[in-house]
């Protein structure tokens, strides 16, 4: 799961990025509104934790491009600002959530998971293709009771696919989302290739009711058998 986190205080940014990817999350981060707006803009996230006060505007500002641009992510305000005024307009803006600073990062995750539950997985908190279950808070496959070891990359590759069944997804959009910034770092996607080629072995290894189908030269797609 990808999380953007918009925070213009070097401690808080360093201290929720870190906590959040303690928790397995892929985590990109911006400390100002242009920035994030960059980041919005050329990627997509599955839960964004947004400041109000920034350096070059205000937060609430970012949330209504947000919507106006039609994307998707799930909104968590958090912020020092605890005026009612703030918090009812970020709400009607399209918010998610409010979470006052300061707070203790364990109601920071659970309410991440919350968001989560609620955006991507209709409020379920696994994913069920005849038996193959996908549990995102627990980071555990399981067919049939009988779990399925996946490492961290393989898994976040198959919720990936999980969450847009049936939908071709590239390259590109798998190594952006299960990567994140760090993709940069790849001369081309054959780590993508590698990790699939994996993924499958297991899956078929389990006689997994699925199967990741390639389009050669788009991308892939998760198939119910």
């Amino acid at each position: 799961m990808k999380v953007l986190v918009v925070e213009d205080e070097p401690d808080m940014l360093e201290s929720i990025t870190e906590s959040l990817r303690q928790e397995e999350y892929t985590v990109e981060n911006a400390s100002d509104m242009s920035s994030a707006l960059v980041k919005i803009g050329a990627y997509d996230y599955d839960c964004i934790l947004l400041d109000i006060t920034l350096p070059d505007g205000n937060g609430l500002n970012l949330l209504e491009h947000l919507k106006k641009e039609g994307k998707g992510e799930g909104v968590i305000i958090v912020s020092a600002k605890n005026a009612i005024e703030d918090k009812i307009h970020g709400l009607d803006l399209g918010a998610d959530d409010y979470l006052p600073k300061p707070f203790h990062m364990a109601e920071l995750h659970a309410r991440v998971k919350s968001v989560l539950r609620r955006r991507r997985f209709e409020g379920n908190k696994a994913l069920n293709f005849k038996g193959l279950c996908i549990h995102p808070e627990e980071h555990t496959v399981d067919y049939n009771g009988e779990q399925i070891e996946l490492n961290r990359k393989e898994f976040d590759i198959l919720l990936y696919l999980a969450m847009n069944d049936k939908r071709l997804v590239s390259k590109m959009a798998i190594a952006e989302h299960v990567w994140g910034d760090h993709m940069d770092e790849a001369d081309d996607y054959e780590f993508v290739y590698s990790q699939i080629k994996n993924l499958r072995k297991k899956l078929k290894l389990h006689h997994a009711p699925v199967a990741i189908k390639a389009i050669y030269g788009v991308g892939y797609k998760l198939d119910v058998l």
